[in-house]
């Protein structure tokens, strides 16, 4: 059951409306990110989330929200990190020519992106993918992994201990 979906963009509202689902916008001051911080955790209250999906969110988690829920936060990225953090990973991999790209779901902590590692997958790619076909490549892989990681996280697969995952197939 998906009882809302808080985005700091508009981009989705019509979709994750037409299936029934509550769409809450809430976009990020700058100046104040606090504020759309509580106005979060007051809505993930509101709603009584058992497990937050980050997709595409890309903003800093704050620590007492991270706290609120321990290991019950999921995040998602390509798997170039650390060798391609920051802006236009994809571009910088094609430079490089990478011969495999892959995607990470993990646990939010307070350290960004060092969570526990719930699941990992890679496709092998070739100097004939462009930049574009990276992309979508790693869009795939990316929306999969996710799905398996919340599969996993859902049916109590998942055991953390010291920062790392024991996971049950």
């Amino acid at each position: 059951e998906v009882p809302i979906v808080i985005s700091n963009h508009d981009d989705h509202r019509e979709v994750t409306e037409r299936f029934g689902v509550p769409f809450l916008h809430l976009p990020v001051d700058p100046d104040d990110r606090e504020s759309q911080q509580r106005a979060v955790l007051a809505a993930l209250d509101a709603a009584d989330i058992d497990l937050v999906v980050l997709a595409r969110y890309m903003q800093i988690i704050p620590p007492w929200l991270v706290d609120r829920y321990p290991n019950r936060i999921i995040n998602i990225h390509h798997s170039f990190l650390p060798a391609f953090i920051g802006a236009r990973p994809y571009h910088r991999a094609h430079e490089r020519g990478v011969k495999i790209i892959g995607a990470t779901a993990h646990y939010v902590t307070v350290n960004l992106d060092e969570g526990p590692i719930i699941c990992q997958d890679v496709t092998p790619v070739s100097h004939r993918d462009d930049v574009e076909r990276l992309i979508q490549l790693g869009g795939d892989i990316e929306q999969t992994v996710l799905a398996r990681a919340v599969r996993l996280h859902l049916d109590h697969r998942v055991l953390t201990y010291a920062n790392r995952t024991v996971v049950f197939s």
